[in-house]
């Protein structure tokens, strides 16, 4: 029978008695579990089978939470929720009511801020440190940075913050090679070629302190020794990248032997000034499939832990595979189409594109900001058509590129919001569910939303004749898709999907779905409601909302989305404005809280989305409908 180490391990202090073969062995174990439980439920597997030895010589020498590790994005923090007392919830990661499958405070004093997006560790780092330098206090910080995080704005700002006296900060590259897809752009470029010659780094060191040892003039020498030294840095690697930030560079050390890891830790860890500790760690290590095929198994779906075969997916395809399949037919009729992504070609299905066209499909990395304003560049002398495909999440991080560089200058880049709405098992930092509140603030942008694959389509050839911004926004998740000729989509104009009385539902996109299946539960209550697909949020269809807030006593809006600045807010000003004093409305959607992970299913019904849900809110809210309805709820 074989004695389990994991098990005996309920926080970071367990570690500390355990040999080093004892570590490797646990290592081991680490592995196993994650590849069965992600076999089963999904989620960031390459990534986190890639970070175990490091997270383990992470707890073995610090005192977490006191020291405090900050990763960045922290998708790969799986083996540190086993090693801190989460082991019982594993099994749930990702799932509701379970572990969140990121870094999440309210889960564990372990977990210090919520991350799942990347660049903001280096940052948040630099801000504890100042903290606990103004405070007294004593503790280690350890960003954990994965080197496709070098390519983001937000870590080389940061780095340009790093104070050179600042003590116990170890800031640890965790260097793969890869972020979700192969890392891009010139910074990627020049790391390599610097990380692949460290050595420099132990001579120059030796020579300055060799020359500092030479009796009255060692001082001077090593001074102008260092001068030396420096220029011939600059011609054998690239090792002032760091050191001209005011990190000391340490590495590369092997990301798998434990013991060296150990050893380079301790002493690294009372270090007067800021370290950068590079570490090279191999993703997916410990399944060949992984390794191999490193894009699929960074967010994967469940999959055979023995073969690596991924289980079948839905026979309807998504809103996303639709996107990438037509944006690329429109791109082979069309040569002046032009795509651009940060860091998401594969999630966003544009490989094939970026392949058959890769002077027209262009991944910029994870550069959200300089996406968009680099796409109103492009799109400045209306000679190109432009689509910026990006998560809904990832835009947020871009809010003032959309106004000051495409809405402001009005021009016409069509955003192809991928994930708008519950992005059900990644949880809070995920959720696509703001992007129309700060978008219906920018004066002359399109804002609508498919219910199927065919009007995705649709609005997606539309969109270039309205000359004007435009987000389409849609979610992950499967759809139908008809083979119907494409129509064009009039700006602004919505559709009646059935026609009634007295009650008028109004459902945004796949919620305009979930309208239909309230429609024909009502008929049963003797209730006959109106379904309308309004499809434009902005500009709303007022002749449509016009004739049918005329003709309808109570409106019912239901939308995938926070309540504060989207569909209900649109339509309840549109009401204002147009004095129907008399309606009765109710508006359903995201409330205004943080939702957590689980499946769709799971998360839309403890909001009380769900159709019967919505159908009781609507009997109790309603109930002076029709005489029948009295006294039910």
């Amino acid at each position: 029978m074989t004695i389990s180490l994991l098990r005996t391990i309920q926080s970071p202090q367990d570690l500390k008695s355990l040999s080093t073969s004892d570590l490797s062995l646990l290592a081991e174990e680490i592995r196993r579990t994650i590849i069965d439980v992600l076999s089963i439920n999904g989620g960031h597997l390459g990534s986190n089978l890639g970070i175990v030895e490091l997270t383990l010589a992470l707890h073995y020498v610090f005192g977490s939470p006191e020291d405090q590790f900050i990763f960045d994005v922290s998708h790969q923090t799986y083996t540190h929720k086993l090693l801190t007392g989460r082991q019982d919830k594993f099994h749930l990661i990702r799932k509701f009511k379970g572990l969140c499958g990121f870094s999440h405070p309210k889960e564990s004093k372990h977990d210090h801020f919520y991350a799942g997006h990347a660049g903001t560790a280096l940052s948040l780092a630099l801000g504890v440190s100042k903290t606990r330098d103004l405070t007294g206090g004593t503790e280690h910080v350890i960003p954990i940075l994965g080197d496709a995080s070098l390519t983001c704005g937000l870590t080389l700002e940061a780095l340009n913050n790093i104070p050179k006296d600042l003590s116990k900060m170890i800031v640890i590259l965790n260097d793969n090679n890869m972020s979700i897809s192969q890392n891009v752009g010139a910074i990627t470029n020049i790391l390599s070629r610097f990380l692949s010659n460290p050595t420099s780094n132990k001579i120059f060191n030796e020579i300055e302190s060799l020359l500092s040892k030479i009796p009255n003039f060692g001082g001077f020498l090593a001074k102008q020794g260092h001068k030396v030294t420096e220029s011939l840095k600059n011609l054998v690697s690239t090792a002032p990248f760091f050191e001209q930030f005011g990190l000391s560079y340490v590495g590369p050390v092997d990301g798998h032997d434990i013991g060296k890891l150990i050893d380079v830790l301790k002493a690294l860890k009372n270090s007067n000034k800021p370290i950068l500790l590079h570490v090279l760690t191999t993703k997916g290590k410990g399944m060949d499939a992984a390794i191999d095929n490193p894009t699929p198994y960074h967010g994967c779906r469940p999959f055979d832990k023995e073969t690596g075969i991924f289980h079948a997916a839905s026979a309807k395809p998504t809103f996303p595979q639709i996107f990438g399949r037509h944006i690329l037919q429109m791109a082979q009729k069309d040569e002046s189409l032009i795509a651009v992504t940060p860091a998401m070609p594969a999630g966003s299905c544009l490989e094939a594109f970026m392949k058959q066209f890769p002077d027209r499909c262009l991944d910029v990395g994870i550069a959200e900001g300089h996406a968009v304003t680099f796409c109103g560049g492009i799109a400045k002398n209306r000679k190109l058509k432009v689509v910026c495909s990006i998560y809904a999440t990832f835009l947020q991080r871009a809010l003032d590129n959309v106004f000051h560089d495409v809405c402001l200058q009005e021009i016409p880049v069509v955003f192809a919001i991928d994930r708008g709405g519950i992005s059900a098992p990644d949880g809070s930092t995920h959720h696509g569910i703001y992007d129309m509140s700060f978008l219906q603030a920018m004066p002359n942008m399109v804002i609508c939303q498919p219910r199927n694959g065919q009007l995705l389509k649709e609005l997606l050839e539309s969109s270039f004749t309205w000359k004007r911004p435009v987000a389409i926004r849609y979610p992950n998740m499967a759809t139908e898709e008809e083979n119907l000729p494409i129509k064009h989509r009039p700006l602004g104009t919505g559709e009646v999907l059935v026609e009634g009385s007295e009650l008028l539902l109004v459902g945004l996109g796949h919620m305009s779905l979930v309208a239909l299946t309230v429609q024909k539960k009502l008929q049963e209550h003797g209730i006959h409601a109106t379904a309308i697909d309004p499809i434009f949020v902005k500009p709303l269809d007022s002749d449509l909302f016009l004739r049918l807030l005329s003709s309808h006593s109570h409106i019912v809006t239901i939308e995938e989305h926070s309540l504060q600045g989207g569909l209900g807010s649109a339509l309840n000003s549109f009401i204002l404005q147009n004095q129907f004093s008399s309606l009765q409305v109710l508006n359903l959607g995201i409330p205004d809280t943080y939702l957590e992970q689980g499946s769709h299913a799971e998360v839309v019904s403890e909001i009380g989305l769900a159709p019967d849900q919505i159908c009781a809110r609507i009997l109790q809210e309603f109930s002076s409908l029709t005489p029948s309805l009295v006294g039910q709820s």
